[in-house]
């Protein structure tokens, strides 16, 4: 395996609006798929059945904007041919990419048990997490973080109500015993807990899932 692909972002947080520009195109998104490995213009021409020079457009487009790279060159005879690979394995555009209609959690008047927020604290995390990813790659360390994730089937609203009540005295109770605003050497870390009703794709796909264990 290539040297440059032992770099490669799990995921790149897109936050530049002309580079998710670029990368939204429905074209240069199907370039970004076929690039995990190296692959030259001419490869990639085959491929995806485009003429090879709208498709050196369309690469230098994404190498302006740093989502795909040089991986290697190869010479043949008087010719240099350069194979490019993606800088990572997957693409996500952040919310700042709005400027100042990206949603924001902060804002003012936002109504903290809406769905509004929810989707709003998400978009935060994409921000917050996804630049600290790239920084993390760059100083080749890793970044610590906690994800849970589970499905709660609730019998009735008066149960989901208890379990709310319940997670949420758990949760401050543990912030209590942990939180230490005078620790030197301590760093803040952000908790976000969410709750909400499963979509229907999600639900069917999930019964699947539980069906395939059994």
């Amino acid at each position: 395996m290539l040297q440059s692909l032992h770099h490669m972002l799990p995921v790149e947080v897109i936050h530049d609006p002309a580079a998710a520009t670029v990368a939204l195109d429905p074209v240069r998104s199907r370039i970004l798929s076929e690039l995990s490995e190296p692959a030259s213009a001419a490869m990639l021409s085959a491929r995806l059945k485009i003429p090879r020079q709208k498709l050196g457009y369309h690469l230098r487009a994404l190498e302006s904007h740093a989502l795909v790279r040089v991986a290697e060159k190869r010479h043949w005879g008087g010719l240099t041919e350069s194979l490019f690979v993606a800088t990572a394995s997957s693409y996500m555009v952040s919310p700042a990419a709005m400027g100042p209609v990206g949603a924001d959690p902060n804002a003012r008047g936002t109504d903290r048990l809406s769905a509004g927020y929810l989707v709003a604290l998400a978009a935060r995390i994409v921000r917050e997490v996804g630049d600290l990813l790239r920084r993390s790659a760059e100083l080749d360390k890793r970044l610590p973080t906690l994800s849970v994730d589970a499905i709660i089937r609730f019998r009735s609203a008066t149960e989901r109500a208890a379990f709310t009540h319940e997670f949420s005295a758990a949760v401050a109770g543990l912030v209590s015993r942990y939180h230490d605003e005078s620790a030197p050497e301590g760093r803040p870390h952000r908790l976000i807990a969410v709750a909400h009703p499963l979509p229907q794709s999600s639900r069917a796909q999930n019964s699947q899932e539980q069906a395939r264990k059994m």
